[in-house]
């Protein structure tokens, strides 16, 4: 019994600790894109992106459950190398910018997937419409940035939706419903 106080010393102490807050992260815009890539036709894979990302992001390194993240795009800052394919997806038939200027994405909770890998849940929102989705997330790297000295992280993170069930349908399924998605960040400690 001479152990029992011990124990409830101990359980005393782990209910009293403060408890680890999740840390603010600030994104490295010059090393974060975000990416889509679609079938036209069968003929070719056509891959896009977005030039801006901006986001509120914490990440908790010894309990990344506790995480959250909200992205919002600009969909104006689409870029396909083509002015009059992105002045077309831009347009009424596609994401109709001038209504519906930013799509989103609002974690709703983080999972452990395995050895460096999470699933992220959370709402997409594009074109007025929310749905749910899960991305895939590899952890890269977590650790002291060697140019800031700062705590770093890194994420690969990729998921699948259909265009369609957001509004964006023209011309599916010849254009591919089907638009993987791919996104590599970099986010440095805030502060």
């Amino acid at each position: 019994m001479k152990s029992l106080p011990l124990l409830l010393a101990g359980l005393l102490a782990v209910a009293t600790a403060p408890a680890l807050a999740t840390e603010a992260y600030n994104i490295d815009p010059t090393h974060t894109q975000v990416e889509f890539t679609y079938s036209h036709f069968g003929f070719s894979n056509i891959t896009g992106r977005f030039d801006t990302v901006e986001s509120e992001f914490h990440y908790d390194v010894a309990d990344p459950t506790k995480s959250s993240v909200k992205v919002t795009i600009p969909v104006s800052s689409i870029s396909t190398g083509v002015a009059k394919l992105d002045e077309h997806l831009l347009g009424a038939d596609f994401f109709d910018a001038a209504q519906f200027p930013t799509a989103t994405f609002t974690s709703t909770g983080v999972t452990v997937a395995g050895e460096g890998k999470l699933a992220v849940a959370g709402n997409l929102t594009i074109h007025g419409v929310t749905k749910p989705v899960v991305m895939d997330v590899t952890i890269n790297k977590v650790g002291e940035h060697p140019m800031t000295k700062k705590p770093a992280v890194g994420f690969d993170a990729s998921f699948d939706i259909k265009r369609s069930e957001f509004g964006v349908g023209a011309y599916a399924p010849a254009v591919s419903d089907e638009v993987r998605i791919e996104i590599t960040v970099e986010a440095q400690k805030a502060g």
